[in-house]
C-alpha cells in the first residue's frame, strides 16, 4: 500500500499564491502516476493535475493550466508539489493528492486520460479557500 500525506494549504487572497506539498510512503515502487484533485463546497471531486513517475510528465485540467504547476522533488523523488498562481476565488476547495498504482506489475490507466483513471490511494486532504 501506499499512503499520502499533503499539507501546505490556507487561507490566501484573490490573485495570490500557494504551494502544495504531497510525500507518498510505503510501496512507492509501485506508484505510476500521482495527482491532485479537489473538492469545493456542493461539487463534485475534480481532477486538475497529475505527473507521470515514468518521464514527469504532466497533464492539467483545463481550469488550471497555465497558472498551476505540478512537480516532483529532485531530492525527494517520492514528493510532489502543486505550484498554484493567480488563485481566485472558485480555487477554494479541498485539495487532495492521489496515486495511480502498478498492480502486479500492470497499469489500468490511459496516460492521455489520466484524469479519469481510478486513483488507488488518497491523501486526507488540504484546505485552501481563496478569499476575493
Amino acid at each position: 500500500q501506499v499512503q499520502l500525506v499533503e499539507s501546505g494549504g490556507g487561507a490566501v487572497q484573490a490573485g495570490g499564491s500557494l504551494r502544495l506539498s504531497c510525500t507518498a510512503s510505503g510501496r512507492t515502487f509501485n506508484i505510476y502516476a500521482m495527482g491532485w484533485f479537489r473538492q469545493a463546497p456542493g461539487k463534485e471531486r475534480e481532477f486538475a493535475a497529475a505527473i507521470n513517475w515514468i518521464d514527469d510528465a504532466t497533464d492539467y485540467a483545463d481550469s488550471v493550466k497555465g497558472r498551476f504547476t505540478i512537480s516532483r522533488e529532485n531530492a525527494n523523488r517520492n514528493m510532489i508539489y502543486l505550484q498554484m498562481n493567480s488563485l481566485n476565488d472558485e480555487d477554494t476547495a479541498v485539495y487532495y493528492c492521489a496515486a495511480v498504482l502498478y498492480y502486479s506489475g500492470s497499469v489500468y490507466c490511459d496516460w492521455k486520460s489520466v484524469g479519469t483513471c481510478d486513483f488507488d490511494s488518497w491523501g486526507q486532504g488540504t484546505q485552501v479557500t481563496v478569499s476575493s
